[in-house]
């Protein structure tokens, strides 16, 4: 089975900048994944249905994905 290559040239560690891309990317994932999981309970929980349902969780989603993806950048940027 072949090697994958690396998204970076051989030897090269990626910058701090990269690191801090990756870790807001994860963390924007990781965000939206728990927005979609606590936003979509607590907008049934409120009994929203149909359009405001997913205005609602979407809303949430990215809010979430967001503040999570800051705070990852973050962390990552202070561990450069």
């Amino acid at each position: 089975m072949p090697v994958p290559s690396n998204a970076f040239q051989q030897g090269s560690q990626p910058s701090c900048f990269d690191k801090m891309k990756y870790g807001f990317t994860i963390g924007f994932c990781v965000g939206m994944a728990s927005g979609a999981l606590f936003g979509g309970f607590s907008a049934l929980r409120y009994g929203l249905r149909g359009r405001d349902l997913v205005n609602n969780v979407g809303k949430v989603m990215i809010q979430g994905g967001g503040t999570f993806g800051t705070f990852m950048a973050i962390g990552t940027g202070l561990r450069c």
